[in-house]
């Protein structure tokens, strides 16, 4: 199964999935091999940046006190930096700290040649408003696209940063094969970080979107006609086999501590009796939401070093 995910190409699909008969088995969407994939990718890359501007590009990452999910996370992330040959900086600010000295360390990295993007952990304590953050971060370094600058060319089809697990949401599915145009999509969620451009995401791909939130009255009867399934609503168990079309497609990007499991926002034991395929938590969209955070990175530091301080303004998909 990790050999096929590894060698699946973005425009393959199956039949079957395509008319939603029924299936011996529901495929996992593993997201490791694509994953390393994409850093061996980067990894080559680097080399050559390295070689052509005489320096390692930088990722820092902003954590406002100490929370023990949030250094896991982040750890993950750091060793993925140095796997491929980023510098990874952790900027550490003491949990009492004021919204004002927060927005003096992101200026200090604003300023900073070295660092070629920047993220900060969420979420941040409550006395900080996100403003904080989103206000003074350069667009130039937001290599995970909360600033309205890339949420604003995301939203009109140019190619600025994009939100990072967003962005593995869409290429899991490319990447495993999993057709798009023109079939129907539903993505229950609205966050600005997953749920609307994981939506915007798949309309480049001529998907036809539907965008459910906790106020849909009828999130069964929505989901129950879509080919696509993208969940991110942070809610366990909020989508159960019943809810789907037969072969549907499920990408589940929730992520809920239930006891002493990690499981995500889909009831895997009813849908994978029901769907074609399916992304495990964990395992699934997490590993290459990582991975694609490295290639925003080098995009920034190819960016900067070539004098281009905002993202560039280009197309990125189907604009009708």
């Amino acid at each position: 199964m990790i050999r096929a995910l590894a060698e699946a190409t973005p425009g393959a699909t199956d039949d079957r999935e395509k008319d939603g008969d029924d299936q011996p088995g529901c495929r996992m969407l593993v997201g490791a091999p694509i994953a390393a994939d994409v850093r061996a990718t980067v990894a080559a890359d680097v080399v050559e940046f390295r070689g052509r501007n005489g320096y390692a590009p930088t990722l820092a990452i902003v954590l406002v006190g100490r929370d023990a999910p949030s250094a896991v996370y982040l750890r993950q992330i750091l060793k993925g930096c140095a796997s491929v040959g980023i510098e990874g900086r952790l900027v550490e600010v003491e949990g009492r700290a004021s919204a004002g000295q927060v927005r003096n360390e992101i200026e200090a990295l604003n300023a900073d040649p070295l660092v070629a993007g920047i993220i900060v952990q969420m979420p941040l304590p409550k006395r900080i408003p996100l403003s904080a953050v989103i206000d003074t971060l350069d667009p130039a370094k937001d290599v995970d696209g909360i600033h309205p600058r890339n949420a604003g060319l995301l939203a009109l089809g140019y190619d600025g940063f994009l939100p990072t697990t967003a962005h593995a949401a869409v290429e899991l599915l490319k990447r495993s094969g999993i057709a798009l145009e023109g079939r129907r999509a539903v993505v229950i969620g609205r966050s600005n970080v997953v749920g609307k451009p994981a939506a915007l995401l798949l309309l480049r791909e001529n998907a036809t979107v539907t965008v459910c939130h906790s106020r849909t009255r009828d999130l069964a009867g929505e989901v129950r006609l879509a080919d696509i399934v993208v969940v991110a609503a942070g809610k366990p168990g909020l989508v159960t086999g019943s809810m789907l079309k037969r072969g549907a497609v499920v990408v589940d990007v929730g992520i809920n501590v239930v006891g002493d499991r990690i499981v995500g926002d889909v009831d895997v034991e009813s849908a994978r009796s029901v769907a074609s395929a399916i992304s495990p938590v964990p395992g699934g969209v997490g590993p290459l939401t990582n991975a694609l955070l490295l290639t925003h990175l080098l995009r920034a530091a190819n960016d900067q070093a070539a004098g281009r301080q905002i993202p560039a303004l280009r197309l990125a998909g189907p604009v009708s």
